[in-house]
């Protein structure tokens, strides 16, 4: 079992970093190691099926998933198909009395291959690290470098 939880403060709505995880077929753009994104399927607004492809060298593994959106707070993935025993994952978008958004990070998940899965215990706090770093500096560019009061995002006042 592999764990990572982490706690981000950024310059941006809640409605902006929602839509930003959201957008899960833009990840090959700007998330390290993820070769191609694609939706299998959608049921409403807020539930879709999709696959991962991962990559690094020589190694390509695919993943299926169901996400849950729950706009503009919550985003949780259930692990469907893959190299894993099993994978949880949510990211919680928390509103600041300033606009600022706080982002509630969690990952669980376990390979099926236990070789595998000692590999990765070695570099598993850099991976993440830099895979959430990649959300923020993809924040960055797409709303500069704060993201507040931006025209199209409200505020949360609850």
């Amino acid at each position: 079992m592999t764990t990572h939880a982490e706690k981000r403060n950024l310059p941006y709505t809640p409605e902006q970093l929602f839509r930003l995880v959201a957008d899960v077929r833009k990840y090959p753009e700007f998330l390290p190691w993820c070769l191609q994104s694609r939706i299998t399927k959608e049921e409403g607004d807020n539930i879709f099926y999709a696959d991962l492809i991962i990559g690094y060298k020589m190694v390509r593994e695919k993943f299926g998933s169901k996400v849950t959106l729950n706009a503009p707070g919550h985003i949780h993935v259930e692990y469907l198909s893959g190299p894993m025993k099993y994978l949880s994952n949510h990211w919680k978008f928390i509103h600041e009395e300033d606009g600022s958004c706080t982002i509630d990070f969690f990952v669980d998940f376990e390979f099926k291959n236990k070789i595998l899965q000692n590999l990765i215990g070695l570099f598993f706090n850099e991976v993440v690290q830099r895979m959430v770093g990649a959300f923020e500096d993809r924040a960055r560019d797409l709303y500069g470098e704060s993201g507040l009061n931006q025209e199209g995002d409200s505020l949360i006042t609850s």
